[in-house]
């Protein structure tokens, strides 16, 4: 590089595809998340719940305690086939809890989504998506390590 030449990063041209995450944080114990190249639809959500509906019925026979769950107003949280299954879950020791539209502050995993979004991953490069989701990026600041559900 010559004196006064202004140095450069080179990046690959190839957009990827979108990199959905459905987040279930519990506060200072665990992140757990599912992962999805394109969106959430009905029946991957479905999927996600489903393994958390088995670990909350895990957690249930062993402690006593439900496992609820924050949602908020996406429309896949609405749907008919979800509500098929709210018995279901329920039945396992899962409980759900909406909170009403335009109030991010009162889900608690929000903060934990603005850390990745504007401090772990802004501005980093990735070789793919699979490097993105790969998790190298997040830092463990939670007890147990994180578990993920990829679809």
């Amino acid at each position: 590089m010559k004196k006064g030449e202004q140095k450069g990063i080179n990046q690959t041209k190839k957009r990827g595809k979108r990199l959905s995450i459905l987040g279930i944080w519990k506060d200072k114990d665990s992140f757990q998340y599912g992962l999805k190249l394109g969106g959430f639809k009905t029946k991957s959500y479905l999927e996600i719940i489903d393994w958390q509906a088995n670990k909350a019925e895990e957690n249930f026979i062993k402690t006593g305690q439900l496992t609820v769950i924050v949602l908020d107003n996406y429309a896949v949280h609405k749907s008919q086939e979800v509500k098929k299954n709210l018995e279901k879950w329920r039945n396992k020791g899962l409980e759900f809890f909406g909170i009403s539209a335009y109030s991010p502050e009162v889900n608690l995993i929000e903060p934990e989504w603005h850390q990745l979004k504007n401090h772990e991953i802004a501005g980093r490069m990735f070789e793919d998506e699979y490097d993105l989701a790969g998790g190298s990026h997040r830092r463990n600041r939670v007890k147990e390590s994180k578990e993920s559900l990829c679809l």
